[in-house]
């Protein structure tokens, strides 16, 4: 077994880097070169279109950011909108910047409880797939809304008309649309509502079909209007209700009226060289995951190994980071071990446990939970010439949620409440164990794999985020190694991807992944590997090169995405203009 326990002085070294690194970052804003411009990354080229266009306003990051997420609710509806939530990492520029991470995940309606879906005494998942009994209340209005109250520069009325146009106007369908409606045709023909909104006589609309969301324009305008009551509170919220209800949902108008956002602190881990990772905190996973591998693999000297090797190391490294996922849940109820799972002395034990030339059978080590989650999400990262940025990755689990719109509404409702374990004593119809931690219960929010990510030093500043369910870290893992080792910005998105997550035991990768060769060997070494047949996630990173001012972005290459510069705009401007 590799062994690379640190030495007392070793300890002490990392311990003063990590000083130093607070230090650096206190003073890195003073001491770098003005942005040479701002960025957006996003997912759709429509969008990311909308936050250019508020950057070049005079609009900052979060602006930029309730106009993008507004219209990937629009453009996108197969992995986000106002029906659903997600995460938002936030860095507010200034002498000593700020890093806070906006919680806006969905919570369980009050009348949720843990045999939710038990009818019979069999789970029934299709319950928590399907539906509006699948739905949680949706964090997204309220993000959008607080965003701007609190760190916006300009109204509501102006960061959401963009989205307002686009659902009144309408937007062409795409080759990307077709496919990932065509994925849930069935579910979406079994909803009269999103029949109607999302397809065309019961079938997917034709390429370049102009699909038009009018009632959807209204509630934006009425929340630009009337902010969060325009969507919690009064005939609306009445309206929303109704139809759940009516359809056999359990939301109530206290739901609604009680949703809240989270201002956390975001998990921060300090790495070798004095970087820091900032992350996602519970009721994410992903940041764990990320500290963990990253933890691990420095201790098992990952720069100086070749690609195989690497590959080895990086997929024993998830297998325990993943394994140990199952320990996480909502930390308003229960407690959070982050401590223990990213302590020295923790990190040094799964080091050594991993062997140079062989995988560990995920059934060799101590059980951990096991569990599934929707694949399909949307990231965007944005950043603005004063150096406040944002990474937000926002869901509705699986593609279009839950595949049920609240009729007269124009919202589409998540599926997030499969993201919970329905069955802890059982298992989940991929035969997946669940997790108490992760129980249903009343106003909580589900565990989640959802990963924007920052890394800062004085230098330098990376942006990284993607959907992709359950591979997201893995995914944030590969492009954040990739950014570390010094390669370029353009090529972190576009890194071939594999993954493994404990379980099930199997290594999977992109096609190009991997020679045959490498194959080959890999199963030698005990690895399992197995063939994804299409490329997954959808990657949106930014750099900021501190001392020359340079910014940089990039966008997934397997997707439609589209990264755009914005020029500096130097004058002040306030939201009054």
């Amino acid at each position: 077994m590799l062994s690379r326990r640190p030495t007392r002085r070793t300890r002490l070294l990392r311990g003063l880097q990590g000083c130093l690194a607070a230090l650096l970052l206190l003073a890195c804003a003073a001491q770098g070169n003005p942005l040479a411009n701002g960025a957006v990354a996003t997912a759709h080229p429509l969008a990311s279109e909308v936050g250019r266009r508020i950057l070049e306003a005079g609009g900052n990051a979060f602006d930029a950011t309730v106009a993008v997420s507004a219209a990937l609710a629009v453009v996108e509806p197969y992995g986000s909108g106002l029906g659903g939530g997600g995460f938002f990492l936030l860095r507010e520029a200034g002498e000593s910047p700020q890093h806070s991470f906006l919680d806006a995940r969905e919570r369980a309606p009050a009348a949720a409880t843990p045999d939710l879906y038990l009818r019979d005494g069999k789970i029934r998942r299709e319950l928590s797939l399907n539906g509006p009994l699948a739905a949680a209340i949706p964090g997204t209005p309220a993000a959008l809304v607080e965003l701007a109250e609190k760190r916006g520069r300009l109204p509501l009325k102006t960061t959401l008309a963009p989205a307002i146009a686009l659902a009144r106007d309408g937007f062409a369908v795409d080759s990307i649309y077709r496919q990932r409606a065509g994925w849930r045709l069935a579910a979406l023909r079994d909803d009269p509502e999103s029949a109607r909104l999302f397809l065309r006589d019961g079938d997917l609309p034709a390429e370049g079909h102009l699909l038009r969301q009018p009632e959807l324009a209204q509630t934006l305008e009425r929340l630009a209007s009337h902010g969060r009551d325009g969507f919690y509170r009064g005939e609306f919220a009445k309206k929303l209700v109704q139809g759940v209800r009516a359809a056999g949902g359990i939301w109530s108008l206290e739901d609604l009226a009680d949703y809240h956002t989270v201002e956390r602190e975001p998990l921060r881990f300090i790495l070798a060289d004095g970087r820091e990772l900032i992350g996602a905190p519970p009721p994410s996973a992903g940041g764990m995951i990320l500290a963990q591998s990253l933890g691990i693999l420095e201790r098992l000297s990952w720069r100086d190994t070749e690609p195989l090797q690497r590959s080895h190391l990086v997929v024993e490294a998830l297998r325990r980071a993943y394994r140990d996922r199952g320990q996480l849940g909502d930390p308003d109820f229960v407690a959070s071990p982050l401590r223990h799972l990213l302590s020295d002395q923790y990190l040094d034990q799964l080091a050594s446990s991993i062997d140079p030339d062989r995988a560990t059978p995920s059934s060799a080590l101590p059980p951990a939970p096991r569990w599934r989650e929707g694949e399909h999400t949307t990231h965007f990262a944005v950043i603005d010439a004063e150096g406040n940025a944002v990474a937000a990755t926002l869901s509705l689990n699986m593609m279009f949620g839950a595949a049920f719109s609240v009729p007269g509404t124009g919202v589409l409702l998540n599926d997030e409440m499969d993201d919970f374990a329905a069955d802890i004593n059982g298992s989940n119809a991929y035969g997946l164990k669940g997790s108490s931690a992760n129980a249903i219960s009343g106003g909580k929010r589900p565990l989640s794999s959802m990963s924007p990510t920052f890394i800062e030093s004085a230098e330098e500043f990376a942006a990284f985020g993607t959907p992709g369910g359950s591979r997201i870290p893995s995914m944030v893992l590969l492009s954040a190694l990739a950014y570390l080792e010094g390669k370029p910005v353009q090529a972190w998105p576009a890194v071939p991807r594999y993954h493994h997550q404990y379980l099930p035991d199997v290594l999977q990768y992109e096609a190009d992944a991997f020679t045959p060769a490498q194959l080959d060997t890999l199963r030698a070494r005990g690895h399992q590997p197995r063939l994804i047949e299409r490329d997954y996630g959808n990657q949106q990173v930014l750099y900021w090169h501190k001392p020359s001012g340079t910014v940089e972005a990039a966008s997934d290459p397997r997707g439609i995405g589209q990264a755009l510069m914005v020029p500096a705009r130097r004058e002040s401007v306030t939201a009054a203009e």
